[in-house]
């Protein structure tokens, strides 16, 4: 199953660019707003697994009007150092566990959009994301996966002054300016996947690509940020796990790089899609 978020209503995906809405196919089954879905996860693949898609009418949805497919977690994760090269060109240690931190949920986006460039070095960082579907508390790496709602991409846009300033970094603040958690464009179950565990994933900046890895080097898998986060805390249906990035970065660079007002980025996971991202500057810089 193929999930998207359409002008804020839930909506299956028929084919590339045609959508079907939930709530309309349902007969009112299902309420439009999307967040509802993850708190209905199990009646709503029941529901969808029933359906022939293909005899239902579509619509046909212009990128513009997608939104993020899961638009209100209650927790947000995300995870530092999941890939060994990354650690490497941040001159850092691989971690033995995994290194949590946050962006504040006013942080995340849609799929399609400016980004307002605040003062400092904004970097990119493109990675899965993980929804949860099902509550999970204290869950064995062996079960993890139905506790999956479905994959998507996001970027954990990063302003590099910010996150690494003072005697304590700081990781959360300078990776939640406004619009810096894009995620979309749709939200795609696990079992659609040939094998959900090794997903190509990259991003480029106006043509010219910048990353790219593979979902199988991370150091800790999906099933294991599941594991350890839910033995810490129970994970809720709709959280999101941004589950660290590939090398890459420009932080890593010689020299260092960072996007410019008028830069296009383009993410994409193979099997799920790709979001763009114009950058633009501040209207407050630009009128001082």
């Amino acid at each position: 199953m193929r999930l998207a978020n359409v002008d804020g209503r839930l909506s299956l995906v028929k084919g590339a660019d045609t959508m079907v809405d939930v709530h309309t196919a349902s007969a009112g089954l299902f309420d439009p707003d999307v967040a509802d879905a993850f708190q209905r996860w199990d009646e709503l693949v029941e529901w969808a697994g029933s359906l022939d898609l293909a005899a239902l009418p579509g619509e046909p949805v212009e990128p513009a009007r997608l939104g993020n497919p899961a638009p209100q977690p209650r927790q947000v994760f995300a995870i530092g150092l999941n890939y060994v090269e990354h650690a490497a060109e941040s001159k850092l240690d691989v971690p033995d566990s995994p290194t949590v931190f946050t962006k504040f949920a006013s942080s995340l986006t849609g799929p399609n959009g400016d980004v307002v460039l605040p003062e400092g070095d904004v970097d990119w960082e493109v990675e899965l994301v993980a929804v949860i579907g099902r509550y999970a508390d204290n869950v064995a790496e062996e079960q993890a996966w139905s506790h999956v709602a479905g994959l998507t991409v996001g970027q954990d846009l990063s302003e590099r002054r910010l996150q690494l300033s003072g005697p304590a970094p700081q990781f959360s603040l300078g990776k939640s300016h406004r619009g810096f958690g894009p995620i979309g464009p749709v939200l795609v179950t696990p079992d659609e996947f040939p094998d959900k565990d090794d997903l190509e994933l990259g991003c480029s900046i106006n043509g010219e690509q910048v990353q790219k890895g593979r979902t199988s080097a991370m150091v800790f898998p999906v099933p294991a940020l599941i594991a350890r986060l839910s033995a810490v805390t129970p994970l809720l249906p709709g959280d999101v796990i941004f589950t660290g990035t590939p090398s890459g970065v420009g932080l890593g660079r010689t020299p260092q790089r960072f996007l410019s007002a008028g830069d296009e980025l383009v993410s994409y996971i193979t099997g799920i899609g790709e979001m763009r991202q114009r950058m633009v500057p501040n209207p407050a810089k630009a009128g001082a």
